[in-house]
């Protein structure tokens, strides 16, 4: 039981450390350069903050580096408990990685196109006037953010195998198990609501919010770990 705990420990730490490595790209970042409906805008806060978005792009690569090893370290503690349910839990997250890191890409492009590149606007785009080129780079960061919601699809996913894991283990309370499960719904619904639905995003809101219920799991696992399991009497 030392060592379960040794890596709910371990995961809880990864767990928490990809979070904060990652919050500046999702809550920070967009927030500063993107004005919502106007091109010209943003792109102006592009070409003035161009450091600001780089902050935002090596904050998703931490970030999404180090789940990475959340999703091992989360295998290793939960395959004893369903190697079946570890292993969809696992395949499930790790999809969502090269999703997140193509999504990159646009983000450099609208460097590029905002003439924020570091070099100023690349001679190939010349061709087209700084209208066109505003307009474009705020589709990129447009595209950046639907990413995101196509990452969400898993993100939603592999909350169900990690909750069904939680509920069988026995060394963490199964609440924390029914708790991810309904914090599922909030990414499925949010990535609905970009994607499938945009229409009704303004109702489908509330739902979203349930995506706060994954928080409980990650400091259980980094302050307590595993709780002891009593001894079976024979």
């Amino acid at each position: 039981m030392d060592s379960t705990k040794k890596t709910a420990r371990l995961a809880g730490f990864l767990y928490l450390l990809s979070s904060l490595a990652g919050a500046p790209a999702l809550l920070y970042v967009p927030g500063k350069l993107i004005v919502e409906g106007n091109a010209a805008a943003t792109a102006e806060r592009l070409r003035a903050s161009e450091n600001l978005l780089r902050l935002g792009i090596g904050s998703e690569i931490a970030g999404f580096t180090i789940f990475v090893f959340v999703a091992l370290v989360l295998y290793r503690l939960f395959r004893p408990v369903s190697e079946r349910h570890a292993l969809a839990m696992m395949v499930l997250i790790l999809i969502s990685i090269p999703i997140t890191f193509v999504g990159l890409l646009p983000e450099v492009a609208a460097l590029d196109l905002a003439g924020g590149g570091g070099g100023g606007t690349p001679g190939y785009l010349s061709a087209l006037d700084s209208h066109q080129r505003d307009g474009l780079a705020y589709l990129c960061l447009e595209l950046h953010a639907k990413g995101y919601s196509v990452a969400e699809v898993f993100w939603g996913l592999w909350l169900f195998p990690f909750g069904i894991c939680v509920m069988r283990s026995g060394f963490i309370p199964r609440f924390l198990g029914v708790l991810l499960m309904i914090a599922a719904f909030g990414y499925l619904a949010s990535a609905a609501s970009e994607l499938v639905v945009p229409r009704y995003a303004h109702a489908i809101g509330p739902v979203t919010k349930l995506t706060a219920l994954e928080l409980p799991i990650i400091f259980w696992l980094l302050i307590w770990g595993a709780r002891p399991q009593r001894p079976v009497s024979t």
